[in-house]
């Protein structure tokens, strides 16, 4: 299943009585914060659900920003099933991800794996703070994981570069910008090079796929959401992160052909050659 409950979380880890080593599954810590890219660490080996493996979104979910693509572009196919490997994953592991930020963060493992076709992943519904919240133990315990080989993966599904999106938006492709609303319409700029959005982009922010109470909105409710967006619309937001979160909440209603333009906001708003609007 794509979202996993607090409670059925529990109940899988007390049955299957979860140790270091079991790789029926592997439970995967993505805390990760712009402001402080050490704090997700931080805050795991402070407290984390037990058994949990930290997973580094700026060292190993994403590749070398200087090489181009974005802030947080993907990384080399080849070293993310290494770290697969390195975590104890493989093809018949259930992985269930979690994080501090309904999911934004965690969505980018859970996007990953199933691009390489690995799709028996999960994320934590209200993550760590649902888990707390339902008076579970946290543990400071860090796990050393039997490593595991991973089976070779030649490269990357869903995704599109600039050029894809910039013909896509020209032909009336739906094209989907997953940040706040101020940032789409261009009201300020806090991290990239330019304001605005890419032209023709409508904006659904990831935040809004989440209820007051900080878990998933009711299926209806996200299907109503996502309704215009077609069979294949192409989504980003900032730097490919949060992005995957819209992609989660698009799959839970059925669009699963969905793609992903990595190199988003961060990589478009840098090439002085892409035009860009502004406002709703």
């Amino acid at each position: 299943m794509t979202i996993v409950s607090v409670a059925e979380l529990a109940d899988d880890l007390a049955v299957r009585g979860h140790h270091v080593g079991d790789r029926d599954t592997v439970v995967c810590d993505v805390r990760f914060h712009l402001a402080d890219h050490e704090q997700g660490r931080r805050e795991y080996e402070a407290g984390h659900i037990p058994g949990a493996l930290f997973v580094d979104l700026h060292r190993e979910l994403a590749g070398d920003p200087d090489a181009g693509g974005g802030r947080h572009p993907l990384p080399p196919v080849e070293d993310f099933v290494a770290l697969l490997g390195r975590l104890g994953i493989d093809p018949a592991t259930q992985v269930v991800a979690y994080d501090s930020a309904g999911g934004a963060v965690a969505s980018r493992l859970w996007w990953m794996l199933r691009s390489i076709g690995h799709s028996q992943v999960s994320v934590l519904d209200g993550g760590i703070d649902a888990w707390v919240a339902a008076g579970h133990p946290l543990s400071t315990d860090v796990p050393s994981p039997t490593p595991t080989e991973y089976p070779p993966v030649t490269d990357w599904t869903g995704t599109v570069d600039a050029d894809a999106v910039a013909q896509s938006a020209a032909f009336g492709g739906i094209v989907v910008d997953a940040r706040a609303a101020d940032r789409f319409r261009g009201d300020h700029e806090p991290i990239d090079h330019r304001a605005g959005h890419i032209p023709g982009a409508v904006n659904l922010f990831h935040g809004d796929n989440l209820g007051d109470d900080g878990l998933h909105r009711p299926l209806a409710e996200l299907a109503e959401r996502f309704a215009g967006v077609g069979e294949a619309p192409i989504v980003y937001c900032g730097s490919g992160v949060t992005a995957c979160h819209d992609l989660l909440a698009m799959s839970l209603v059925g669009v699963n052909q969905a793609r992903l333009y990595p190199g988003s906001w961060s990589e478009w708003s840098s090439d002085p050659d892409r035009e860009i609007a502004t406002g709703d």
